[in-house]
C-alpha cells in the first residue's frame, strides 16, 4: 500500500514501540550530502545528540572523511544494503537527490528512512533543518510511525528479450536523447494500445512521485494513500496526450518506435539506461515498498500547501 502506517513489527495501524525506549544496543545509520556545509553541520548535531542518548551511529567510510565525527561512530565500507544490518533507522540529511539515494538503501534493506530536508522542496523529508533537536528526540524515544510507499518495477525488453530490470520510488521516465528530434512512442495499458505520438518523453509515476517530475510535466497531484499509477506525456505533439491515472494493478508500457532516434530510461533521475531502437519499457507496481518514518500526523494537504507555499489566506473552514 502507499500509505500504511506501521511501527515495530506490525504491518497495519499505528502504535507505540513494543520495546523499552533505551539506547542500549540500538544503531542508527546516517546518510548525508557531505558536499553541503549545512549537511555537515546538521550531521554533527544529529550524531552528537544520538551518541549522548546512548544510541550507536553508523556512517559510510567515504562520507566520514568529510564529516567531523567522534571516534565512537562506526564506519563501514561498501555500498550494498547489508551495511544497514542491525540498524533500526536510516536518517538522511540532504535535498531530494540525497533522499532518493537513501531510498535505495531503505528499499533494499527494509530499514525505515527518516528524511531531513536541507534542499528546496523535499516532499520525501519528514523534517526541516530547524527540527534537528526534535528529530533526535523522536528517534531516541521511538516516537515515530512507519508508512509504506508504493514503488515501481521496471522491465526493458528488446526484440522480446528482457535486457534490463530496475525500480523507482518516484518515476520511471522514457526521454528523448537528441534535442532537435522528438521521441516517437506508442503507449499501452494492460496489453491494449492507447495512443502514439511524438514527444519529449513519458513519465510513469507513483503517487509519491506525482509531486516530482510528473508534476513538472503537468500531471495531477495524487495523495500518497491513493493506490494508482500515473502516465504523463512530456510536450507531446498530439491532440490527445493527457495525463492518465490507472489502477495499481495495471501494467503500463512505452514502446519506442523502431527506425527513429533512440531514447533513454531514467529511474528516479539517478539511474540511466540507453534504450535500443524499438525498445519496450514495462512499468508495474513494485513488489518491494519503501518504508518512511513519520514524526507527526500532518495531513498531506497541509504538506502540499507548505511545500509549494500555496495561497490560502481568506479560508474560513467549517466551524467545529
Amino acid at each position: 500500500m502507499t500509505g500504511t502506517s506501521t511501527t515495530g513489527t506490525s504491518t497495519t495501524g499505528t502504535s507505540t514501540p513494543d520495546v523499552p525506549d533505551t539506547g542500549r544496543g540500538r544503531t542508527v545509520f546516517l546518510l548525508a550530502h557531505t558536499g553541503r556545509p549545512a549537511a555537515i553541520r546538521s550531521a554533527e548535531l544529529v550524531v552528537q545528540g544520538l551518541l549522548k542518548s546512548g544510541l550507536g551511529v553508523r556512517v559510510l567510510e567515504h562520507e566520514a572523511q568529510d564529516l567531523p565525527l567522534p571516534p565512537e561512530v562506526e564506519l563501514v565500507t561498501g555500498t550494498t544494503p547489508d551495511v544497514l544490518d542491525g540498524c533500526e533507522l536510516l536518517v538522511v540529511l540532504g535535498g531530494d537527490g540525497t533522499l532518493l539515494r537513501g531510498a535505495e538503501y531503505a528499499r533494499s534493506s527494509g530499514v525505515p528512512m527518516l528524511g531531513v530536508n536541507l534542499g528546496r522542496v523535499g516532499f520525501l523529508a519528514e523534517a526541516e533543518r530547524d527540527d534537528l533537536d526534535k528529530v533526535v528526540d523522536r528517534v531516541v524515544t521511538r516516537a515515530y510511525e512507519v508508512e509504506e510507499r508504493m514503488t515501481l518495477d521496471v522491465v526493458v525488453r528488446s526484440n522480446g528479450d528482457v535486457v534490463h530490470r530496475d525500480w523507482a520510488l518516484n518515476e520511471a521516465a522514457v526521454q528523448k536523447v537528441s534535442p532537435e528530434r522528438m521521441l516517437e512512442v506508442v503507449l499501452e495499458i494492460d496489453g491494449r494500445p492507447v495512443s502514439g505520438f511524438g514527444c519529449d518523453g513519458i513519465v510513469c509515476a507513483t503517487p509519491t512521485g506525482s509531486t516530482a517530475y510528473a508534476f513538472s510535466a503537468g500531471g495531477p497531484v495524487v495523495w500518497p494513500e491513493v493506490e494508482a499509477l500515473l502516465m504523463v506525456p512530456i510536450s507531446a505533439h498530439a491532440l490527445f496526450a493527457k495525463p492518465l491515472v490507472t489502477s495499481p494493478q495495471s501494467v503500463l508500457a512505452v514502446e519506442v518506435q523502431a527506425g527513429v532516434p533512440h531514447g533513454v530510461l531514467w529511474c528516479d533521475g539517478r539511474r540511466m539506461l540507453e534504450l535500443p531502437a524499438g525498445a519496450r519499457v514495462e512499468v508495474r507496481r513494485g513488489a518491494v515498498p519503501v518504508r518512511l518514518a513519520r514524526l507527526h500526523h500532518a495531513s498531506f494537504t497541509d504538506r502540499l500547501v507548505a511545500k509549494f507555499a500555496l495561497p490560502v489566506s481568506g479560508w474560513r473552514g467549517v466551524p467545529h
